[in-house]
């Protein structure tokens, strides 16, 4: 699993459009998002700089949660 640090998000509007964003990388296998952390985490293969290349994409700078 990894979890990406997403500060700009905000309301389900966000989530919905980061759950997008990274249910179309090849290798997703499960989004899970809080908005009151500010995470995602990301199950299945899919590239650490695919997922951040995606949000990037859509306006949602990430990088991954230590």
């Amino acid at each position: 699993m990894t979890t990406l640090s997403v500060p700009d998000m905000s309301c389900n509007h966000c989530k919905m459009t980061v759950e997008s964003a990274l249910c179309s990388v090849p290798g997703v296998g499960a989004v899970t998002v809080d908005l009151t952390t500010r995470k995602v985490d990301v199950t299945g293969p899919a590239p650490v700089e695919a997922l951040i290349k995606a949000l990037d994409q859509v306006g949602y700078p990430a990088t991954v949660a230590g």
